[in-house]
């Protein structure tokens, strides 16, 4: 008998949330399924009805804690607000959101990395979307119009990588809990890019 639509979003949470534990705990490589199943109360058979082994459990953690900075990220917009002033909110509520959970940041930033072609792929959907709603708020904030060119989708790619590898150098520094210090930064960043295409 299958689970319903609600069992499943549950136990997948759970096992989310088992997977978030277990390698805070004890790092991703030394996390088994097992250990999974253990923390999320679940069957080893339900972890498989939802992913087809660790790394992909992994990737799914990934985007969810993503999803979840970026909601971060959008809640601190205000249109109506300077822009100027909605790039330094929404930094430093996306740098916040990132700081929450040091040890499982630093896992997903770093083990990503080492899945290969399909973590790679997983990451660079994560910076597309991040690059598609930063050309959103900055091609169509009040004034946009006005600028002899929208901001290009390439350059802002580049901003948001440019502004993990700043992250990704304080996980490795460990400094996760100065990831605030970034927001002047990385709000530098996106203002020059922004100017050097008026």
């Amino acid at each position: 008998m299958h689970e319903n639509c609600n069992d499943a979003v549950g136990h997948r949470a759970r096992l989310l949330n088992g997977m978030a534990r277990c390698v805070a705990d004890k790092g991703y490589a030394e996390t088994t399924i097992a250990d999974i199943v253990r923390q999320a109360s679940v069957s080893r058979r339900t972890f498989y009805e939802h992913f087809g082994d660790k790394a992909e459990c992994l990737m799914a953690l990934y985007l969810a804690a993503t999803d979840e900075a970026t909601a971060a990220l959008r809640a601190a917009i205000n249109p109506s607000s300077d822009w100027e002033a909605q790039v330094e909110q929404a930094m430093a509520a996306y740098l916040a959101a990132l700081a929450r959970n040091p040890v499982l940041l630093r896992t997903l930033f770093i083990e990503i990395l080492g899945l290969g072609a399909s973590g790679l792929a997983v990451r660079s959907r994560v910076h597309q979307q991040l690059a598609a709603l930063m050309l959103e708020v900055v091609n169509q904030r009040p004034g946009a119009r006005m600028r002899k060119s929208p901001l290009q989708p390439t350059m802002a790619l580049a901003v948001v990588g440019g502004i993990h590898e700043l992250v990704l150098q304080a996980i490795e520094q460990e400094r996760v809990h100065e990831l605030h210090t970034l927001v002047a930064p990385a709000s530098a960043l996106l203002r020059a890019v922004i100017s050097s295409e008026l």
